[in-house]
């Protein structure tokens, strides 16, 4: 068990529930797919063993029997019984010890896991809270028991992660289903030119800002399911990224879909920080 101390933003995540589109349930999951997967494969875990998804870094627990944890993503500075430990390290708690994430120096969620994945009942076959729906375990709060798995099969000794580096201020996008919907003049400037995350994003969503994105036709769409890391343009014009929690588009045109590496880059992007998209395939 891991007793809760402190937190702040922190929620239990896997891979999602996939599968249900068609009821209007989401995949939702862990925002950095990457991240929790490389955490995972430090531990000798299954990639899609729950984790604790944490926002810019501010957790604070205890270990009430010996647990082997390791932190992916953005990289929160981990002390464990006093002593700081790079980042990437498997770290061992032993019962009573203490373990306090501060503010990582860049990104913004952080993924730890733990030997043998946390023991969190399943609903419709995950353990993934989503912030739009409500399924899931509720966040995690101060007080809270997190009960750990048992874990099986031997621990890796060498880096089993997937160990990609973000490059989160240039993200991958492929053509999205209705492109043709803009001007070749506003994809060009969607191709080419910065835009800056705004402070209202979050699981569902991150809207950008910056140059406005000119129609080609006029009209509304009917509302269309789409993957995470699709580029929504609203009737500002400004676009918007769905992230793991999204609904569907609500009748406005995707212009663009980002690469699996690409939305996971996208969940460590800090309000403030601009992007620009590089094409692939257009």
């Amino acid at each position: 068990m891991l007793r809760v101390l402190d937190a702040g933003l922190v929620l239990i995540e896997d891979l999602g529930r996939a599968g249900h589109a068609s009821s209007g349930v989401p995949v939702s999951g862990a925002a950095d797919r990457g991240a929790l997967v490389a955490a995972n494969r430090r531990l000798g875990n299954s990639d899609d063993a729950p984790a604790l998804e944490i926002m810019l870094g501010r957790l604070h627990l205890r270990a009430e029997q010996e647990v082997l944890v390791t932190l992916a993503g953005a990289s929160a500075p981990l002390k464990a019984d006093g002593m700081v430990h790079p980042p990437g390290a498997v770290v061992m708690l032993p019962a009573g010890a203490e373990l306090v994430l501060r503010t990582p120096p860049w990104g913004l969620r952080s993924y730890l896991a733990v030997r043998g994945g946390l023991d969190v009942p399943l609903v419709l076959g995950s353990a993934s809270h989503d912030v739009l729906s409500g399924l899931g375990p509720p966040p995690v709060q101060a007080g809270d028991m997190l009960a750990v798995g048992a874990g099986t099969g031997p621990v890796p000794t060498i880096d089993a992660g997937h160990g990609s580096a973000h490059m989160p201020f240039l993200l991958d996008v492929l053509p999205g289903p209705r492109r043709e919907w803009f001007t070749p003049a506003a994809v060009e400037t969607f191709l080419s030119e910065p835009y800056t995350v705004t402070d209202t994003g979050d699981r569902v969503g991150v809207r950008l800002d910056g140059p406005v994105l000119e129609r080609a036709r006029p009209g509304e769409l009917a509302s269309e399911g789409v993957v995470r890391g699709s580029i929504q343009v609203p009737p500002d014009g400004k676009p918007l990224i769905f992230g793991p929690d999204h609904p569907v588009t609500g009748g406005y045109p995707v212009i663009g879909v980002l690469t699996e590496a690409a939305a996971d880059a996208s969940a460590q992007i800090r309000p403030g920080q601009q992007v620009r998209f590089r094409h692939r395939g257009w």
